[in-house]
């Protein structure tokens, strides 16, 4: 048997981290299998379709290297691939049903639902359908149709007996019949639910396993009755925990709210674009790579065998398995993103950070007037993704207004009056260097500290603030003064002396 996998997204926006992971899986286990990984497009809910969404999807997946061999964009022989184009499809399917008495029109009125919802709310109970139209004749039925009142048609669910299915993670589940809810099949507007929809599509598509987000655990007995109606085999269910995230509390003054054993305090939550967490998108738009999304992504519910952490999209299809799924779920944690992607920029060839990180450079200096390719080098080691370049390197632009309690450092020994000091002895000497290369500048004050009867940390440290007004620069004094140029240098360094003799 083929592995038929597929990816069914909504065109509500952006790419979720959550939906890009169950892309991911869904991915990763048919390529293992050497099987076929189809897109189908789920947009039956129009109210919430965003424009442009079905580009962003595309945009997405080809972006982390998930090609589809079956979609809207590529075709395939189970096409259609979007819902809202096959839906003349889903009624005939709809009134087989009917048929067989596993399913019945509807024409209760939106009043009479909300009347029998509130009724529930106020006895403390949860509304379900009472199966009000199920009584109706077939002439009585007949008789609406032909009048052309509006109709939904609902799954006809037993009152008795259980309902089960079975999941690769979660094991047999069961619920009691008389716990479920008449769910509508067909629409008054005649398109399907989501829940009828995705099991007549799966089906005719021939998908043999259907990987989702547990929040559809409840739904899946529901799936299985319309299984069993129909005399299909259900594919095998593969329900993935959440991504998760973590609210930590914070003080008054921005620190973070400690328990008595020294821990953040926090709350853990379901990861939400509303809430300000990333998407795929966001992390790419932020200069992440996608190689370390993809890695990072694939951890997240998911533990391979052995103690590697560190795997390429085409190791992964060769090793991706469905018993290192977790049953609990996964953290989204920033700082190990962090992690993940500065491992993968320290990974890159020298030419290709240099590369990568050009366009970012350009953000805050001019390429015409810097040695971009030294700067790049500077940055390599410190860069956790690449929209942290220009505030790093702003400096080099536009000297920052910066704290004259900078120039006191207990381990350097310096202070105000040191760093005057050492300034103003420096900067002639600084003047007569005619040769303004790094490595000049490296030997002839390296040579010329001893003069000043001082270590080496009380002379650069207040060198680097004067010429760079920051505690943390990606290099040192040294590296500063050659990017920053000779007049430049001696510029700030003119500055910084009037602010302390100030």
């Amino acid at each position: 048997m083929e592995v038929r996998t597929r990816f069914a997204p909504s065109p509500t926006g952006y790419m979720h981290l959550g939906n890009l992971r169950t892309a991911l899986y869904t991915y990763l286990w048919a390529r293992r299998n050497n099987g076929k990984f189809i897109l189908r497009i789920e947009d039956t809910d129009q109210v919430r379709e965003v424009a442009g969404a079905v580009d962003v999807i595309y945009n997405s997946l080809r972006t982390a290297g998930l090609e589809h061999d079956e979609g809207p964009d590529v075709g395939g022989d189970y096409g259609p691939y979007v819902q809202s184009e096959r839906k003349a499809m889903y009624l005939p399917y709809a009134k087989q049903l009917v048929e067989k008495g596993c399913a019945y029109y509807c024409f209760c009125t939106p009043e009479r639902l909300e009347e029998a919802r509130q009724e529930a709310e106020k006895n403390g109970g949860t509304f379900k359908y009472d199966k009000h139209c199920l009584h109706l004749s077939k002439e009585e039925v007949q008789a609406k149709l032909d009048a052309g009142e509006p109709y939904v048609i609902r799954q006809n669910v037993p009152t008795t007996g259980k309902a089960s299915f079975d999941d690769v993670i979660y094991g047999h589940i069961e619920v009691d019949c008389d716990t479920l809810d008449d769910q509508v099949l067909i629409k008054a507007d005649g398109l399907p639910t989501y829940n009828f929809a995705n099991v007549i599509d799966d089906h005719t598509m021939g998908i043999t396993h259907v990987m989702r987000g547990n929040e559809y655990l409840s739904s899946a007995p529901k799936y299985n009755l319309l299984y069993e109606a129909f005399g299909w085999e259900p594919p095998k269910y593969v329900h993935l925990t959440p991504v998760m995230c973590r609210d930590f509390q914070r003080d008054e003054n921005g620190g973070y709210v400690l328990d008595e054993n020294g821990e953040k305090i926090g709350i853990t939550r379901k990861m939400s674009k509303r809430k300000g967490d990333p998407s795929f998108e966001d992390l790419l738009s932020q200069g992440y790579l996608v190689d370390a999304v993809i890695n990072y992504m694939v951890l997240l519910g998911w533990s391979p065998r052995g103690e590697e952490e560190f795997f390429s999209l085409d190791e992964l299809k060769k090793i991706f398995d469905l018993e290192g799924l977790s049953k609990s779920p996964s953290i989204f944690d920033m700082q190990k993103m962090n992690w993940f992607n500065a491992e993968y920029i320290r990974r890159l060839s020298d030419e290709e950070f240099y590369e990568k990180a050009l366009p970012w450079i350009a953000q805050a200096v001019d390429p015409a007037k810097f040695d971009t390719r030294r700067i790049a080098a500077l940055l390599k080691d410190r860069t956790e993704y690449f929209a942290d370049i220009p505030p790093k390197i702003g400096f080099l632009a536009r000297m920052p207004e910066y704290d004259i309690a900078l120039y006191t450092h207990k381990k350097m020994k310096t202070d105000s009056a040191v760093s005057l000091e050492i300034l103003t002895a420096v900067r002639p000497f600084l003047a007569g260097i005619a040769d303004w290369t790094e490595q000049e500048l490296h030997d002839r004050v390296m040579e010329w500290i001893p003069s000043t009867g001082m270590k080496n940390g009380t002379v650069l440290w207040p060198l680097r603030i004067a010429v760079s007004g920051l505690a943390n620069t990606p290099g040192g004094a040294f590296e500063i003064l050659y990017l920053l140029g000779k007049e430049e240098s001696l510029r700030r360094i003119d500055e910084a002396i009037a602010k302390l003799q100030a």
